[in-house]
């Protein structure tokens, strides 16, 4: 059913538009629905298959390329609900990092393990830079870039991501992913050889260059300056969480809970209307993005 047939119906579906389409997307097509409940209205709604399955099968339409984003597991569901809701606002940060070019202080003074973590980093001969890119929701966002100055290998020009309600997880989080990247990388298990592979023939100086307002930057920060959002469970931590994006504008939090009853590991697809996905698929920038991109233009303006 299209989104107007599904209202006519008597159903509570999401309008496909707050879902941030590619342009040449048809918006009014038939598709395929699926049940979900929203955490804020406290109801079940409606929303389009093609948003929670991964990957939508060939034959089924589809509004976007599918993905991962906001699909997790837990011990339990609330757990799995906010390792999604975390995966979520990372994606929308790094977005917001990447459309306006600004990737945050970097991060000094690091937490005992933090700075033991990344000091195995500088003895292999890798220069790690942890940087705070937490956007106006407010949940710790950090980005960890690593460069191999010793291999120069543009393959190795590294990025990893974490989010938490604690500073210091998101920390590790983001360390743990460079570390992760990079043994892949090195053992040619990487499922985006082709990007890899572009690299290598642009050469290490070319590829540091294009990404160098990941690299460079004189503006610091103690990592304890970052403000924790944690409580002492995970649904006090969704309820703040939610209570942050309600906050930002983002007054919608579905889950569609995935498990198999078979195996009861509990396996959620939760689905934030507004959210920003621009890092994995750039043909979907939507109003945070454009808002994001127009605060810079005027800061850059003011300060010229």
């Amino acid at each position: 059913y299209s989104y107007a047939t599904m209202r006519l119906n008597g159903e509570k579906p999401i309008d496909p538009e707050s879902l941030i389409l590619p342009v040449t997307t048809d918006s009014t097509q038939d598709i395929p629905w699926v049940k979900g409940f929203d955490l804020v209205s406290q109801e079940e709604v409606s929303v389009p298959f093609c948003a929670v399955v991964h990957p939508n099968p060939y034959y089924m339409p589809t509004l976007f390329r599918s993905s991962s984003n906001g699909v997790a597991s837990g011990n339990t569901l609330e757990e799995a609900i906010f390792y999604a809701l975390t995966e979520l606002i990372e994606r929308d940060a790094w977005s917001l990092a990447e459309v306006t070019r600004n990737t945050g202080k970097k991060l000094t003074d690091l937490p005992p393990k933090v700075a033991e973590m990344a000091a195995k980093f500088t003895d292999a001969g890798v220069e790690v830079t942890l940087r705070n890119i937490t956007s106006d929701i407010g949940v710790p966002t950090v980005a960890a870039v690593a460069d191999d100055v010793q291999m120069k290998d543009p393959r190795l020009l590294m990025i990893g991501m974490g989010t938490h309600s604690n500073p210091e997880i998101a920390m590790i989080r983001a360390l743990s992913e460079v570390a992760q990247s990079r043994a892949t990388q090195i053992h040619g298990a990487r499922e985006d050889a082709t990007i890899a592979q572009f690299r290598e023939m642009m050469g290490y100086d070319r590829v540091k260059r294009m990404n160098a307002y990941w690299f460079k930057g004189d503006e610091y920060e103690p990592a304890s300056e970052i403000p924790s959002c944690a409580t002492d469970d995970f649904k006090t931590d969704i309820e703040e969480i939610v209570s942050r994006l309600a906050a930002a504008g983002l007054d919608r939090v579905i889950v569609c809970d995935l498990t198999d009853p078979e195996i009861q590991i509990p396996v959620v697809r939760v689905i934030v209307p507004g959210l920003e996905c621009f890092t994995i698929d750039n043909e979907r920038r939507g109003q945070r993005c454009r808002d994001a991109e127009y605060r810079h233009i005027r800061r850059a303006k003011s300060s010229a």
